[in-house]
């Protein structure tokens, strides 16, 4: 059973490091209220959603651009907030699909892509007390796999990507589940590309996890090659070296670079327009050595 923020074993292990407001571990993060589900789930974001279609669209075509994605809340992570309604796990989680299902819908016929963002499937892990062994967590992350599947059906993998990540505050991060250990419950989810942490410190080595997993035929995946961790801001040719690292392995055309997650909310502006400015240099670096 998951437990909440305060109760981690990251925070446990670290607990004075956690408490001292010098330490910067939660840095960026505003106090929010958290909802809690009292009756059925319907969705209701659809003057929302079609803002926020609006504005990216709107931006594209300004910028000469076509392609863009729309990040949307998985199944799993939707699930993640207190639930005094649904008696099961299963039942709240595919009540939490075919709502979201709808947003996905709306992005995707909208002819952009639909990022599920999912630290559910890794971030999970540390939140529940006491540590499960492996082969029960993967049951656990089993089951909101199928769900998000359910939310999926019928809708074209080309405009889908699922986002997972380890959590974006700035802790420890000790008791993170490898990704090898959940890479093959991560490729069951029917998205056309996999958004992942590969660049900060506690999981850059996992790129190693491709020298042992052949990506599926016909899928990408978008490795962070600079990080929202840090405030250091990478240089180019660092990012071209782990580009050049997932290419030689999975494809050059089965790449796209990325960031480790979303910057906005974890390293000041300034520093983030740095460090997409260090990404996209790094990506052409990388396409010289590449081709």
């Amino acid at each position: 059973m998951l437990t909440s923020f305060p109760d981690r074993r990251d925070r446990q292990a670290f607990n004075e490091a956690y408490n001292d407001p010098s330490s910067g571990i939660l840095a960026h993060r505003k106090s929010v209220s958290q909802p809690k589900i009292a009756g059925p789930l319907t969705y209701t974001g659809h003057d929302l959603v079609a803002s926020d279609i609006k504005n990216l669209k709107t931006g594209l075509e300004a910028a000469g651009l076509k392609d863009g994605f729309v990040a949307s809340l998985s199944p799993g992570s939707c699930a993640r907030v207190a639930n005094e309604f649904y008696k099961t796990d299963e039942e709240l989680l595919y009540a939490c699909a075919d709502a979201m299902r709808e947003e996905y819908q709306a992005i995707i016929d909208a002819g952009l892509t639909v990022q599920l963002d999912d630290p559910s499937l890794a971030e999970s892990w540390d939140q529940i007390n006491p540590e499960p062994s492996l082969e029960d967590y993967l049951k656990f992350i089993q089951l909101r796999v199928e769900a998000t599947n359910w939310a999926l059906r019928d809708l074209p993998r080309e405009q889908i990507r699922l986002h997972v990540c380890w959590g974006s505050w700035h802790g420890p991060h000790t008791t993170d589940i490898p990704f090898a250990d959940i890479i093959g419950s991560v490729l069951q989810v029917n998205a056309g590309a996999y958004s992942f942490e590969a660049a900060n410190v506690r999981h850059e080595h996992e790129w190693r996890v491709w020298e042992d997993t052949k990506l599926p035929e016909g899928k990408v995946i978008i490795p962070g090659v600079v990080s929202h961790a840090t405030n250091v801001v990478e240089h180019p040719d660092l990012v071209a070296d782990r580009i050049v690292r997932f290419a030689e392995l999975v494809g050059r055309e089965n790449v796209i670079a990325s960031t480790d997650c979303g910057l906005g909310g974890r390293v000041h502006p300034q520093i983030a327009f740095a460090k997409l400015e260090a990404l996209g240099e790094g990506a052409r670096r990388a396409t010289k050595r590449l081709w």
